[in-house]
């Protein structure tokens, strides 16, 4: 019970953990992402970016949990214990693969800034797909004060979310 009250007197008070984004261009609320695993929140909670750079970075420090084999997302396990995924467009694992490449593997440690993945944004929208890009915190029920910083145009490594 003891390691539970310091949790969330860690959580509750003093300065909030954020996380960064992982990809430059537009914040939308995830009400807007054409997708209801995504705008229903049933993955947890978190906001989105419609990129305008093809590429993502690591919004945190932590371990590369989860590399998909197509590229398309990404989880990592972050050092103060958010499970964070991004994922690069909808219905882009039909794409299995192509337009991505991924410079880190599963399991690896990254750090904040660290290249992830490069992909063909004028390519990928080119064949039908939408790029929008959801950061999700897959484990939202640790962070009820979450806050989204949406509605404006931001940079790579910008805050994006407050735990």
């Amino acid at each position: 019970m003891f390691e539970t009250l310091k949790k969330h007197l860690k959580r509750g008070g003093g300065k909030r953990e954020e996380i960064l984004a992982p990809v430059q261009g537009m914040a939308v609320p995830l009400s807007e992402v054409n997708d209801p695993a995504f705008n229903q929140e049933i993955l947890g909670k978190g906001m989105a970016i419609i990129p305008s750079k093809g590429r993502i970075v690591s919004p945190v420090d932590g371990v590369l949990s989860v590399m998909f084999e197509t590229m398309h997302a990404v989880s990592i396990t972050a050092d103060n214990g958010a499970e964070v995924m991004i994922h690069v467009g909808l219905d882009t694992v039909k794409l299995k693969g192509e337009g991505f490449h991924s410079f880190k593997k599963q399991g690896e440690r990254v750090k904040v800034g660290e290249l992830l993945l490069e992909f063909d944004l004028k390519g990928i929208r080119g064949k039908g797909y939408d790029l929008v890009t959801p950061v999700i915190i897959l484990n939202t029920m640790e962070y009820p004060n979450m806050k989204c910083h949406v509605g404006k145009q931001i940079m790579e490594l910008e805050p994006i979310i407050e735990l």
